[in-house]
């Protein structure tokens, strides 16, 4: 198969799917990025999903109304930007941590130059600071904003959203937008590990290379026993 930025296609193989080694301690941190990078990426895509639905029908609500009334307008404008750059966010986490994740599953003694080290570690804490503008914007204003219907009289408002009853106009009272801002806080949490490790782990790299201690270690026995054999073996006069 081919090579492409100097990563051997062949290296990509079910196989490596597997417990066994995609949780082995060959490699430095291994562990560690194979289950909190996962997180990170998990919790903010799920945040993302729930809030694209409790988005779309807030949408399809505006569109309900609007269509009832030509005079009534729901704003709810707030509710759907957050939501919409929530949605960005998580597919801006899930690109870096998700790319991350795959080359360090099958291209873990793979050679990256200075630049690139430096790429992953700025789009990294780009994502930090992202998704916790995220996570607090919507925080705000899922707990104290709602949306609201303009153009008619209160009256006339009430009996046109009761034809459409869901979602509430209260943020904070939409399942959906209350589960989305919960999963995104422990989403933040596990991006900001998900950059420490990133960054612990280029560090040592730099030093010693992809492997951890012990596996460096019995690299060291098996070449002194190799370099011993063919000592010996030169020694040994021949019959």
């Amino acid at each position: 198969m081919a090579v492409i930025w100097g990563l051997d296609l062949r290296e990509m193989q079910w196989s490596k799917f597997k417990s066994s080694y995609m949780f082995n301690t060959t490699y430095h941190l291994r562990r560690a990025k194979m289950i909190v990078y996962q997180i990170a990426m998990i919790l903010c895509v799920c945040s993302e999903s729930v809030g694209t639905a409790a988005l779309a029908e807030y949408v399809d609500q505006q569109e309900f109304i609007g269509n009832l009334d030509n005079l009534a307008v729901e704003f709810n404008d707030d509710f759907v930007g957050i939501a919409s750059y929530n949605i960005f966010v998580g597919v801006a986490i899930a690109t870096i941590f998700g790319a991350a994740f795959f080359f360090d599953l099958f291209w873990p003694e793979r050679r990256e130059s200075k630049s690139v080290h430096l790429a992953w570690k700025i789009c990294a804490v780009i994502v930090c600071i992202m998704a916790l503008g995220d996570a607090l914007a919507l925080t705000i204003i899922v707990a104290t904003r709602s949306a609201y219907v303009t153009g008619v009289d209160a009256p006339t408002a009430a009996a046109l959203l009761q034809k459409y009853e869901k979602p509430t106009l209260t943020y904070r009272h939409n399942a959906k937008a209350v589960a989305s801002m919960v999963l995104l806080w422990p989403g933040w949490v596990a991006t900001v590990a998900s950059t420490i490790i990133l960054f612990k782990s280029h560090e040592h790299d730099a030093i010693f290379g992809p492997k951890s201690m012990h596996a460096r270690n019995a690299d060291d026995i098996q070449r002194a026993e190799r370099a011993a054999q063919r000592a010996i073996r030169a020694e040994k006069p021949p019959i």
